[in-house]
């Protein structure tokens, strides 16, 4: 199971930190993903972690902007979104997969999402 949390409303430039818990999976044996889809779009990928940390993946429109993190311990990951922009705005979910891969049907496991608004 995977909780996604921390989404808001927040103005252009501004930041937030969204979190996804996880439970229940094979304690620290996949890979995490966070994933958005805006209002009449398709998901799309928008950051990923090895189980390690040592892999990082970020699609182009937020590098430098997004920061995703893990912590083994607490069966948790974090994505640091900064310097937001209106077009961020989306629902949020977190994903897992074996794999270290940005493709979204490798994804198993998803939470619910958190909405994300982003205003100019």
């Amino acid at each position: 199971q995977l909780q996604a949390s921390g989404g808001g409303l927040v103005q252009a430039g501004g930041s937030l930190r969204l979190s996804c818990a996880a439970s229940g999976l094979p304690r620290s044996t996949y890979a995490i993903g966070w994933f958005r889809q805006a209002p009449g779009k398709e998901r799309a990928f928008v950051a990923a972690i090895s189980r390690s940390g040592s892999w990082t993946s970020y699609t182009d429109s937020v590098k430098d902007r997004f920061t995703i993190s893990r912590d083994n311990a607490k069966n948790m990951a974090s994505l640091q979104m900064n310097s937001l922009k209106p077009e961020d705005t989306a629902v949020y979910y977190c994903a897992t997969t074996l794999y270290q891969t940005t493709l979204i049907h490798e994804y198993d496991f998803w939470g619910q999402g958190t909405q994300v608004t982003v205003s100019s």
